[in-house]
């Protein structure tokens, strides 16, 4: 048996039931044309650096919520980003709205080809050589962290997917494993066995399909490729979190256009530790009004990219200037200003200066909102909390 048929019969064997792939196909029998490439599109979007378990619910929601390319375009961004708030980089979520806008422009349908898909906001090599091949039985290899990694072991390559020549040299090792007939499965099985068999640690390499014609086996090494590179140390900030609540309602700030990925999510205000100027003062300064600190609510931890926090989170008063320190009046408790629930309009810094705009939500509210990882896992930790 050639390591192609011994993959896919593997795949056929061993894959995992997983929303995006139509289960009740034979097996053997080729993915195309039954699977759903707008359903395919969303899984590959939402799997980038997103592990399967984490992404599968989020993709419920929302195939529940967006069925189709059009509802997906017709959408307002807040909707979309409440529905993928958790689930991180959410500048990719931003690319998937403007993606389905494009393509109901242009027709509603979505490209068949890796090279047309490439044109899409949002979509890389990778994610368009994964659509193509899986939704329209595309002869086209992918190149993710799985199958790199699977086909570096198989022959043996120290080098990873870095330079263009070694990622050139990579796909055509992952093309020869493909079956015309079934260019999707074979790629979805190297994905697979890169996740379940062929793991970065302690791969099983007694059960892996393709062990016959492994090098790295052969060798007794397979941890060893490709060569790990060293990561750079994240950087450790300290963080304190204010959690103001007043009658059931938690005051959020929504953060600007020029907050990169976190751009238009809803937060709790916060500021870094270890500064000389004390919490209470940087508040102020970040969000107008006066601010005084009670009791802590919980400790926790969260990291973007490089950057790893550990944050307290501390119960707070706050009230608009003008109205003194500590003050919870009704106009504050309820609401007032231009918007339902904003806090007397712009909050002003001590200086003048404009800064963030503070509203009030009711729990059960703000947890429908676009709210960054850190917000979602402060209201989840103070829901158990009490008032």
């Amino acid at each position: 048996m050639q390591p192609g048929e011994a993959l896919l019969a593997w795949f056929d064997r061993h894959k995992r039931a997983l929303p995006w792939r139509r289960e009740d196909s034979p097996p053997g029998a080729s993915s195309f044309p039954v699977v759903d490439p707008y359903g395919v599109w969303i899984s590959e979007i939402m799997l980038q650096q997103t592990r399967v378990e984490t992404a599968r619910p989020y993709y419920l929601r929302f195939l529940a919520r967006f069925p189709d390319v059009a509802s997906l375009a017709e959408a307002d961004e807040a909707e979309v980003l409440a529905l993928w708030s958790g689930l991180g980089y959410y500048r990719r979520c931003r690319a998937l709205l403007a993606a389905a806008r494009t393509i109901v422009a242009e027709g509603g349908a979505l490209p068949r080809t890796a090279r047309e898909l490439e044109l899409l906001p949002g979509i890389g090599p990778y994610t368009a050589a994964a659509i193509a091949s899986i939704a329209f039985a595309e002869v086209v290899p992918v190149l993710d962290g799985n199958v790199e990694r699977v086909v570096c072991r198989y022959a043996a390559r120290s080098a990873g997917a870095k330079r263009r020549s070694d990622r050139s040299a990579l796909l055509a090792i992952a093309a020869g494993f493909l079956d015309p007939a079934r260019p999707g499965d074979s790629n979805q099985a190297l994905m697979e066995l890169g996740a379940t068999v062929c793991t970065p640690r302690s791969p099983r390499c007694t059960v892996c399909p393709l062990a016959e014609g492994c090098q790295a086996r052969a060798l007794a090494a397979a941890e060893s490729f490709p060569a790990s590179e060293p990561r750079p140390a994240a950087e450790r900030v300290r963080q304190l979190v204010a959690f103001v609540e007043v009658r059931g309602r938690v005051l959020l700030f929504r953060r600007s256009p020029s907050a990169g990925q976190l751009a238009g999510l809803w937060d709790f205000p916060a500021v870094d530790l270890g500064g000389p100027a004390a919490p209470e003062a940087q508040l102020a300064a970040a969000f107008g009004g006066f601010w005084t600190l009670g009791a802590e609510v919980t400790r926790l931890r969260h990291a973007i990219t490089t950057r790893s926090f550990a944050i307290e989170v501390r119960r707070a008063v706050y009230a608009p200037a003008g109205e003194g320190a500590g003050v919870e009046s009704d106009t504050l408790a309820e609401g007032a200003g231009a918007e339902p629930g904003v806090v007397g309009g712009s909050a002003r810094a001590s200086d003048g200066a404009a800064t963030a705009d503070l509203h009030w939500w009711g729990r059960e509210a703000a947890g429908g909102l676009p709210l960054t990882g850190v917000a979602r896992k402060v209201l989840a930790r103070a829901a158990s909390q009490p008032t």
